[in-house]
């Protein structure tokens, strides 16, 4: 099914022709209207006729929660066709909209409902704050849902039993709860105080606004592939694998190089700077271990199922599984904790639906760092919480995405909430920003408090990085302990957190980041540790190339020397087009004054590029104070451009 949610001052329609599909009506359906109404535009598809009851009860589920985030009691139910090419047979479209109508009748709401199948000229008003406009699709696993939620617990995961879609997948239980898990999202200032999204006044925070109106929809679907596709193809990083599954990509030289770069700097600095211990674990488990079966039904993700030796298996999301299988084997004394492990998943799967996947942004295979926090108690497991929140914001700042670049989501459960406000608060003041609050009434899943740091692309799509969670139910499951100070044996707290979310996201956020710039007239740059050439040296003419090559034999970083026979002018425009950081032309006057004539990208203009005279010294000495704590490795690619084969 697809959904239209518009929030409206009013809506009115009045009819005109019936179709041959058309149903009979009563004279008071030729016309309708209703003021200060949710208006639902709805397409029931061909897929929804396995499950009509259900779909309409997710729609229904999602209909109120909309109510109850703009603050309206009036529905207008209206079929609208062209939100859809796979329409069900009209009996199932009747139906289902009807059953929509009736429910929510039901509980107290003024519904009126537009005919099925007649020709019908409609005016809508739309009040046009940011959840007056949201788009909405209903899916089957979640109609599946709504009806497992009618056993009346509110979670949707009574079962424990794992079940797979029609294509063979992992569906979990916690995934289906989440389509219908009852949230209420606000926005917090910088004060604490708390607001509705509808009353924030978002001028001034559009990045905030177009995150808000993503999460809000929950529309994930791309309809352009973004900037950073093309990016990743011109520079050769990456690309699309057309021998795998869709979501799996091939990495070229440059890209793994950056790819390497990024997983040694987040894996370095959480041993070294917060302490985790690294460990590896496999990526392949029993989905009837009893433990991992009832963890698969706490995790909101879809999965790989494979078969070995007749036993069913699924691939890892994360490292939790094997993590949380070693410390139920360890010795672990109060001593020990805080206790944090890191593995660097590569690769962690999940089975993303088709039309969200595209580029570096969402991937069914990826890789995640995974760290995980024993505590010994909620109080240090606030505590750490609050250190890794302040960890993950430095981690990308040194990646290259600052504050400005995303924006925060935190989501916790109201009783959480009510007895911690005042880290939250805290939280908020850290960033000095308004963020995005999403609260349950009930706790759907494992944790109790997570955060997001999601980056808002050109295309007002939003992709999380970092992410801390307070999970208040492994420990048990796994039967993880831990010897107390007056010799008891007690269950830790656990965090995870993934310090800068998957690696993969981080390119795309930093081609994003570039174009973005690039379309305010900025010159696109990546960061100078890790760009795949840091420097390149070019001769003007033959006669320069034996001090060229001096020159570039004396630079101590990643130097590449084109000694292609082109022309200079078009060996100068192709590193820029490479966005080569330090472009170093070698001439008559730099081989008889030993200075270089040094163009910056960083520091040029389009179409003006900034130069700067420097020795070898100089150029070594700035270079290595700009990458200096950071990771470090060869060229990828041969040093002599005439030596290397074209991948794109």
């Amino acid at each position: 099914m697809q959904m239209l949610l518009i929030h409206s001052d009013f809506i009115e329609y009045e009819t005109k022709k019936k179709t041959k599909i058309a149903e009979e009506i009563s004279d008071d359906m030729k016309a309708g209207r209703l003021e200060e109404a949710l208006t639902a535009f709805i397409a029931v598809e061909k897929c929804d006729e396995t499950n009509p009851d259900g779909t309409a009860a997710a729609a229904v589920a999602q209909i109120k929660n909309t109510l109850e985030q703009v603050k309206s009691d009036k529905v207008m139910v209206y079929p609208y066709a062209h939100l859809s090419s796979s329409l069900s047979s009209p009996d199932v479209g009747i139906k289902v909209l009807k059953g929509i109508a009736a429910a929510l009748a039901e509980d107290g709401i003024e519904v009126k409902r537009a005919p099925f199948g007649w020709y019908k000229a409609f005016t809508v008003s739309c009040k046009g704050h940011p959840l007056s406009e949201l788009s909405k699709h209903i899916s089957v696993d979640e109609a599946a849902a709504a009806a497992v939620d009618n056993c009346g617990c509110g979670t949707g995961a009574c079962g424990s039993t794992v079940q797979l879609s029609e294509d063979g997948d992992v569906v979990s239980e916690a995934l289906k709860a989440e389509s219908v898990a009852k949230s209420y999202f606000k926005i917090m200032d910088t004060a604490g105080v708390m607001h509705e999204v509808s009353d924030f006044d978002l001028k001034g925070h559009e990045k905030l606004e177009k995150f808000v109106n993503y999460e809000v929809s929950k529309n994930r679907a791309v309809s352009a592939p973004p900037p950073h596709v093309e990016l990743m193809k011109k520079l050769e990083l990456a690309d699309y694998e057309p021998g795998s599954d869709s979501g799996n990509m091939r990495y070229y030289p440059k890209g793994r190089l950056m790819k390497s770069l990024l997983e040694n700097y987040v894996v370095e600095r959480s041993v070294s700077d917060f302490g985790a211990m690294e460990v590896e674990t496999p990526i392949m488990y029993d989905m009837n271990h009893p433990t991992l079966k009832k963890y698969l039904d706490r995790f909101p993700a879809r999965q790989y199922s494979i078969e070995s030796d007749k036993r069913q298996m699924f691939l890892r999301f994360a490292a939790c599984f094997g993590q949380f299988l070693m410390n139920h084997d360890m010795t672990i004394s109060y001593r020990n904790m805080p206790l944090k492990m890191i593995e660097l998943t590569r690769y962690s799967f999940r089975k993303e639906q088709r039309g969200e996947l595209v580029g570096l942004r969402r991937l069914r295979a990826f890789t995640m760092p995974d760290m995980h926090t024993l505590c010994r108690n909620m109080d240090e497991a606030k505590e750490q919480f609050f250190e890794q929140y302040e960890f993950c914001i430095d981690v990308l700042n040194n990646i290259g995405i600052e504050l400005d670049d995303f924006e925060i989501a935190i989501r916790f459960t109201k009783d959480f909430y009510n007895e911690n406000k005042e880290l939250i608060e805290k939280m908020v003041q850290k960033v000095n920003k308004p963020v995005l609050i999403e609260m349950w009434d009930t706790r759907f899943f494992y944790f109790v408090l997570k955060f997001e740091f999601n980056f808002v692309d050109s295309s007002e799509k939003a992709s999380a990085l970092s992410t801390v969670q307070i999970d208040v139910e492994n420990a048990e499951r796994y039967d993880i302990t831990y010897t107390d100070s007056d010799g008891e044996i007690k269950r830790p707290t656990v965090l995870h957190c993934s310090p800068s979310g998957a690696i993969e996201r981080c390119i795309y956020g930093l081609l994003e980041k570039a174009a973005m710039n690039s379309a305010k007239g900025q010159i696109a740059t990546l960061p100078v540790w890790l760009s795949p050439t840091q420097v390149r040296v070019i001769p003007v003419s033959e006669k320069h190339t034996e001090v060229a090559e001096k020159v570039a034999s004396e630079l101590k970083f990643r130097v590449d020397y084109d000694d292609r026979e082109l022309t200079l002018g078009k060996k100068v425009r192709e590193a820029g087009t490479e966005w080569i950081p330090y472009t170093v032309v070698i001439g008559d006057k730099e081989a008889e004054t030993g200075k270089l004539t040094v163009t910056i990208r960083a520091e040029s203009q389009p179409n003006k590029p900034f130069q700067q005279e420097m020795t070898v010294e100089e150029l070594n000495d700035r270079i290595g104070k700009e990458i200096a704590g950071l990771p470090y490795r060869g060229l990828p690619l041969p040093k002599y451009l005439s030596q290397r084969a074209k991948f794109v």
